[in-house]
């Protein structure tokens, strides 16, 4: 007997219930997840690709940064991280800087409508969510949230390499 509903739940592990079930639940999930919020993003003022939110996601963490530190984060080359941004700086989201110390360095800023523009993508995002969860029925819903909780708490607390975040 295993614990699957919480303190006092003794069930039967049922097949649908063991951790490659699961992942492949989560895996959908994901996915649909994934679609939803693509679509929320399209739907926002401003059509941008996922390379593109990523790459402005990726500079409002990290006011300032360079072009190499943002290729390093988005796993681009430095080519295609330097298009990328004249694409942004072009549409007025995206703005580069000299580096005050460096004169060979450009530090990358967001515009005010690139802080706009993602206002807005998180918006629709959480209001596509929203509508998504609310349709759930509400014992559903928390038991998903203790689920997510539970599995983030076990993510962190695994050793690096058992998540393969060393190799990284």
């Amino acid at each position: 007997m295993t614990d699957v509903g919480g303190p006092g739940d003794h069930r039967a592990r049922s097949p649908g219930d063991g951790p490659e079930a699961v992942a492949s639940q989560i895996a959908d999930a994901v996915e649909s997840l994934t679609a939803l919020w693509s679509v929320a993003a399209q739907e926002a003022s401003l059509r941008l690709s996922l390379h593109q939110l990523r790459a402005l996601r990726t500079v409002q963490a990290a006011p300032g940064l360079n072009l190499t530190a943002l290729a390093d984060g988005l796993d681009i080359g430095l080519p295609t991280a330097s298009r990328l941004c004249d694409r942004l700086a072009a549409a007025g989201l995206l703005e580069r800087a000299p580096h005050p110390d460096t004169r060979r360095e450009v530090q990358l800023w967001l515009t005010q409508h690139g802080r706009h523009v993602l206002c807005d993508v998180a918006d629709r995002r959480a209001q596509a969510l929203t509508a998504a969860l609310s349709a759930m029925p509400p014992a559903e819903r928390a038991a998903l949230s203790r689920g997510l909780r539970a599995f983030l708490t076990a993510r962190n607390t695994q050793p690096p390499d058992a998540h393969g975040s060393a190799d990284r």
